[in-house]
């Protein structure tokens, strides 16, 4: 029985952080399930130009890549459920296999205690008794299986009842499980769709070539004037440290912002991202790959840019065809807010978290959207910025 206490409590351990991981997997198909929907309704409102663009590849490649985190969380959590199926099995068998040895040692305690008083009535087998010695050891006797006899009662009734709960939770799951692998077809389906949508606007936009590379080599020339720039602020910052070093309120501004990975505020309050971090290829030319030194997010309503963390502003420059970019210093970290107008921030000006520093431009002829351009560096290494800011926009 303890070996089997202490298995329940092991496996009701596991269950409880299988569920706190498929809450966790639910709370993210929802979250994916919403920026969905604002994704599809910038398509709607690109769509209402009748132009086909570049822009609406990448919002459909981000559906897909929404679309495929869906079903992977379902298959997830569809192999939660089963895990726990299988456990819950475990400990139905066990349990009914310890309630088996309990019924059988119960009856032999009774047979045993009947074999003892002779099938004499309890008070007659204690007057029996030779001396008042023997019928206190009798009369102690009998309270040590009465008491015995309602235990083991009791601990029967109670593995029947965990036994009926656990059998419950089984149907329960198996019923989950079929509702979960009916939601995974019904996305497999969805995603095929999408898919086959991307594929005709690649085949459609692969007839404007020349116009599309034009596209790629100015986001490669903005690319490298950005670059351009933090190298140049980098370097100069280097000269200045080499007779004086950072400030101690520099330092710890740093270290806050490094604390804060995963938590920092999005640049603006509403969008998605639509762009990825890093090297990948390019949705219309094959063989072509494209080195994205930040992400895109994209909002279907004029917004604000906003400072991500506290900071100095560094830097505020135009780029032809990339309107205007502010770098923010943090420490030893740089943030840095592309594709602004009005902007409302100069050089050497400290700014707080959230703080505006501008507006994001919008794109009159994509339905109104705005895309900002979020690049973060710790001095000259690009990171990922999606690994700094929250999962949830704040």
């Amino acid at each position: 029985m303890r070996a089997l206490f202490i298995l329940v409590l092991y496996l009701l351990a596991s269950l409880y952080l299988k569920g706190q991981t498929r809450a966790e997997l639910e709370e993210r198909r929802k979250k994916a399930l919403e920026d969905i929907e604002y994704v599809d309704n910038l398509i709607r409102q690109t769509e209402k130009e009748r132009k086909e663009s570049m822009s609406q590849v990448t919002m459909i490649g981000r559906k897909l890549i929404l679309r495929e985190n869906i079903i992977s969380g379902i298959k997830e959590e569809i192999e939660l459920l089963e895990g726990r199926i299988e456990l819950n099995a475990l400990v139905v068998k066990l349990m009914e296999n310890d309630l088996e040895t309990l019924i059988r040692d119960y009856e032999k305690a009774i047979i045993n205690a009947q074999k003892v008083s002779k099938g004499q009535p309890e008070i007659a087998y204690i007057f029996s008794s030779k001396d008042l010695n023997q019928g206190y050891k009798r009369m102690k006797y009998l309270q040590q299986v009465a008491k015995f006899r309602r235990k083991e009662a009791e601990v029967i009734e109670a593995i029947k009842e965990e036994i009926d709960r656990n059998r419950d939770k089984l149907v329960q799951d198996l019923d989950e499980v079929t509702v979960l692998k009916g939601k995974e077809e019904n996305q497999k389906s969805v995603l095929e769709r999408d898919q086959n949508s991307k594929k005709n606007l690649v085949v459609s936009l692969g007839r404007k070539q020349k116009e599309l590379q034009q596209e790629l080599e100015s986001k490669r020339r903005i690319a490298m004037e950005i670059e351009a720039e933090i190298v140049r602020i980098v370097e100069e910052e280097r000269r200045k440290r080499a007779t004086v070093e950072m400030a101690p309120e520099e330092k710890l501004i740093g270290d806050d912002f490094e604390r804060n990975r995963g938590k920092l505020p999005w640049p603006v309050e509403v969008g998605v991202i639509t762009s990825q971090f890093g090297i990948h290829d390019h949705p219309v030319f094959k063989g072509t790959k494209v080195d994205n030194i930040g992400i895109e997010i994209t909002s279907g309503q004029r917004v604000e840019a906003r400072a991500i963390f506290k900071g100095k502003v560094m830097s505020v420059f135009g780029i032809s065809g990339g309107n205007m970019a502010i770098i923010i210093r943090h420490g030893n970290y740089l943030s840095v807010y592309q594709n602004l107008v009005n902007v409302i921030v100069k050089p050497g000006e400290e700014v707080d978290i959230k703080q505006k520093l501008g507006d994001v431009f919008v794109e009159e002829e994509e339905g109104g959207k705005c895309v900002i351009k979020l690049m973060i560096y710790q001095e000259k290494e690009k990171k990922n910025p999606e690994e700094w800011i929250a999962k949830k926009r704040e």
